[in-house]
């Protein structure tokens, strides 16, 4: 572990627009002017756009007219799966939700005139903060830390209780209670990540990705409850205030989000979330550098997430198993894009390089799980 896990100076929050991905923006200033204003939020100026750089999927970028600065978020260019990058559901959900859950960002305009800038888009509230990518910006320091390490202890256990919080959100009390079907939702999960894995699947891990699918089915658990799931819950979703690690601020991506099976999200966490037990050919799929911060162990994130809400985790090696399973997929997905030419993003040249780690893995740990 890294004695210091402190960078020199916070990581650049925004980059300019990345070549292919600009917009048509003097068409989308004038849509966007008309339809604020119709919500009652003036705003004036000249727009101009900067990009958020560190996602990997749905495009997102800083919108800025004068003082007034939004996030639009649209899917990525090319092929889309099917049921991927839903803006109409994230605006769905961000228009009702920070009414119960602060740390939802508000939505304020859903768009689906493709004749505006190619695709859906949602335009949504614009907090500052501080993102966690594999460091601990300065700015989170809190002066009351004895040491680095207990930030990041703090923030470990703020990104749990935020998912927990989320968890315990009744639906109905923000108008979310038919966002999803509860019931049969892991079967479907299942099968719709199956079809997803053979649109995109590749034959050097189609065995062993087929196989797990396959374990996965056999050793499906009952739902105990549902609720709100946000559906890609990991600690780059999540933003603090300055000085303030014990407390998320707001959760992004919100475009997978339903009603299911909270023990997904759970799953999804410690998929994204390293541990001292990970080795290099069997680790979680998380941001590089996290591991050397200081992170509450993965068996502790169980613990917290149960002491918070009271669920029984005890069938929680299952749900950790799908993650590995359905990231595999996403990776390929993303990988896929890359080579068709509809991403510009050099990063997904890299995507499929740990999709035979992630399928052994789930393989693995579905290994200890019984029917």
């Amino acid at each position: 572990m890294s004695a210091e896990p402190w960078m020199s100076e916070d990581p650049p929050e925004l980059a300019p627009v990345r070549p292919g991905e600009d917009l048509p923006w003097r068409r989308l200033a004038g849509y966007l002017l008309a339809r604020l204003a119709e919500r009652g939020l003036e705003v004036a100026g000249d727009l101009s756009v900067r990009q958020f750089p560190n996602g990997s999927a749905n495009l997102t970028y800083l919108l800025s007219f004068g003082h007034t600065r939004l996030v639009l978020r649209r899917p990525p260019f090319g092929a889309i799966a099917p049921g991927a990058h839903d803006m109409r559901r994230e605006y769905r959900v961000l228009s009702r939700l920070w009414r119960e859950y602060d740390r939802a960002p508000r939505a304020y305009v859903f768009c689906d005139d493709h004749d505006i800038v190619g695709s859906d888009f949602v335009i949504v509230e614009y907090r500052t903060g501080v993102v966690v990518w594999g460091v601990l910006p300065p700015s989170l320091r809190n002066p009351h830390d004895r040491n680095p390490h207990d930030a990041a202890r703090s923030v470990g256990f703020a990104t749990v209780d935020a998912l927990a919080d989320l968890h315990l959100v009744d639906p109905a009390s923000c108008g979310l209670g038919d966002l999803g079907r509860p019931d049969g939702y892991l079967a479907r999960q299942l099968s719709g990540w199956r079809r997803r894995w053979e649109l995109v699947a590749t034959p050097a891990f189609d065995a062993q990705m087929t196989e797990a699918g396959r374990r996965l089915e056999r050793t499906l658990p009952t739902s105990q409850t549902s609720a709100i799931m946000h559906n890609d819950f990991k600690i780059d979703n999540c933003q603090f205030s300055p000085g303030a690690p014990e407390r998320v601020v707001s959760v992004f991506d919100w475009d997978m989000a339903t009603l299911g099976d909270p023990l997904a999200d759970v799953g999804t966490l410690l998929n994204y979330w390293p541990d001292p037990s990970d080795t290099a050919d069997d680790h979680a799929l998380h941001v590089p550098g996290l591991q050397n911060l200081g992170l509450p162990t993965r068996t502790q994130v169980a613990h917290r997430y149960a002491a918070r809400t009271g669920a029984d985790l005890s069938h929680v090696a299952w749900y950790e198993a799908f993650a590995c399973w359905r990231t595999s997929v996403v990776c390929q997905q993303l990988h896929q894009r890359y080579v068709r030419g509809e991403s510009t993003d050099e990063r997904m040249a890299s995507r499929g390089d740990n999709i035979g780690m992630l399928a052994r893995r789930a393989l693995r740990i579905l290994g200890n799980v019984t029917g």
